[in-house]
């Protein structure tokens, strides 16, 4: 004769109950005491859907359903007078019946309810937070009050891309949205009308079903972003700044915002070269490598519309904001000379080196960043050398003239007067910018340009016979030679210092021996000035 409420089952946590005017989704079993079912919410495929306290049930179930929690089973026994009476209902339900209903609440809202936010993680930094307008991608899992799960972007293994608060979500995800940070994971509970309201979407979610969204916030920028820049390193002495048109060699690695790792030059062991300013890199990257100091570290955020896009690109998602930290290794621009700082000059500074001349000196050889590649001291032994003879590279050519003994200088060398894009393998690496710091320690002056021989007194009026030893006309290379030599040892003539002797012997034997038959003859044999100009050395 009266109500009969049995908990069958409560579960753990039950963070709100039924009251009078909410309104529930809940499915059933109807039965009478012997067992015999009359009616099943389950054979339809579809809960019961209906407001509690508000006279749309019968009492009993009305009274039944108060202080339940969804998941919550409980076995409810209604008698006649809180059922359907002395009438019963025709063909279904005798009159005076007793009714036994197995009862599971699947959802539970109010009328008044608002989207309900639950953080349960925020990252101790959060420079910034969704605004309307703004274009976030996020991941999530979809599920009903009663834990079931209709939708995961996790299971489609890709972000759910979207803008925020202009209409492109429902109202209720719109609104839970707001306020997040990148990291940021939340729980975002949202009532059926500000969801799919009474018809649901025709697919996964029935009409009248609460929302449960486990959000976390991968990327978040606005179309109108520029790019972001963090200033981690500047060094204290920074004499240039890039420019557009200069050429950077820089490290980085490229991060999505929440961390993800995509790309880095570290892991191939090789600066990523390029030039700056003039499209050979995305918009954003050509924008935030300008200004920058040789050995500074910066953070450049660029957002996507600066980036890679709606596609993206590799490992890059769409309409993702990058994240680079950069090392700038060095930088130089293709209208660069050498650079030279004199640190030391002594006080009798009256020969200087110029070409042809025979130079030694020592050198520490190292990059824009300092890293060093070679020294001499190392060596234990310095380095000689001809000047303008080519055999060094264009740059420390034109480093080394005008330097007296003792001077030291600092000479800074562009690649294209370097080692160019290809550099030495493994020793120089391409397009790198080089710094000599030198000292000179012993300069042999070089003859005029275009003589590797020049003589100390008065040339012989009989030359060639002086050099023919045996007289018989022809002077073949091994006179020549003993001749040069013992003008050299006589201190009666001088070779271009710094080349080998036999060289520069045969030489300037080849020269004289016009027909090239391996003898010189009277008729063949010249001075320098007695010489047209051409484009050989002489005597």
């Amino acid at each position: 004769t009266e109500l009969g409420v049995e908990r069958r089952f409560v579960p753990e946590s039950c963070p709100r109950a039924v009251r009078p005017g909410d309104f529930v989704r809940y499915h059933y079993l109807g039965a009478f005491p012997d067992g015999t079912r009359f009616d099943s919410s389950y054979d339809r495929g579809s809960t019961f859907n209906v407001f509690v306290g508000k006279g749309q049930l019968i009492a009993g179930m009305d009274k039944a359903l108060i202080g339940m929690c969804v998941n919550e089973r409980r076995f409810v026994k209604i008698p006649p007078k809180l059922a359907y009476g002395a009438e019963g209902v025709p063909g279904v339900i005798p009159p005076n019946a007793v009714l036994h209903f197995d009862v599971l609440l699947i959802d539970l809202w109010n009328s008044e309810d608002e989207v309900q936010v639950q953080t349960y993680f925020k990252p101790e930094k959060c420079p910034r937070t969704v605004q309307v307008s703004d274009f976030i991608r996020y991941h999530y899992n979809g599920t009903f009050l009663d834990g079931t799960l209709f939708d995961s972007s996790h299971n489609r293994m890709r972000t759910y891309d979207t803008y925020v608060g202009i209409g492109w979500l429902i109202p209720g995800m719109d609104q839970g949205l707001l306020g997040m940070c990148v990291g940021e994971k939340r729980i975002i509970t949202i009532p059926p009308f500000l969801a799919y309201g009474e018809e649901g979407d025709g697919k996964e979610i029935p009409g009248q079903a609460s929302l449960v969204f486990d959000v976390v916030l991968l990327d978040l920028h606005n179309p109108k972003d520029g790019i972001a820049i963090e200033n981690q390193l500047v060094p204290e002495s920074c004499e240039r700044r890039s420019q557009t048109g200069d050429f950077l060699r820089y490290h980085y690695n490229g991060t999505l915002l929440d961390g993800t790792l995509f790309d880095s030059s570290y892991a191939r062991n090789r600066t990523y070269d390029t030039y700056v300013g003039k499209g050979y890199v995305i918009a954003g990257m050509d924008e935030g490598l300008l200004g920058v100091c040789t050995g500074e570290k910066r953070r450049i955020i660029i957002p996507p519309h600066l980036g890679y896009g709606e596609e993206g690109r590799g490992k890059i998602p769409g309409s993702a904001v990058l994240v680079f930290d950069i090392h700038v290794v060095d930088f130089h621009n293709p209208s660069d000379s050498v650079s030279i700082t004199v640190n030391y000059k002594p006080s009798n500074c009256t020969v200087l080196s110029k070409k042809g001349d025979y130079l030694k000196y020592h050198y520490n050889a190292s990059l824009l960043d300092g890293t060093l590649l070679d020294s001499t001291h190392s060596l234990g032994k310095t380095y000689n050398i001809v000047l303008g003879s080519g055999q060094v590279v264009v740059g420390m050519d034109m480093g080394l003239q005008d330097m007296c003994v003792g001077e030291r200088r600092t000479v800074v060398i562009p690649p294209h007067l370097g080692y160019g894009e290809d550099g030495v393998e493994g020793e120089v690496p391409g397009s790198a910018v080089l710094v000599f710091d030198i000292e000179l320690l012993e300069l042999v002056s070089g003859l005029p340009e275009g003589y590797m021989f020049v003589w100390n007194e008065e040339v012989s009026p009989n030359l060639f016979e002086e050099i023919d030893q045996n007289h018989d006309g022809e002077v073949l290379l091994e006179e020549f030679s003993e001749y040069i030599q013992a003008q050299v040892d006589s201190g009666r003539g001088r070779l271009a210092p710094g080349f080998d002797f036999e060289k520069i012997v045969k030489n300037m034997f080849t020269n004289q021996d016009r027909d090239g038959n391996g003898k010189v003859t009277p008729e063949e044999f010249k001075l320098k000035d007695q010489e047209a100009k051409e484009e050989h050395d002489e005597l």
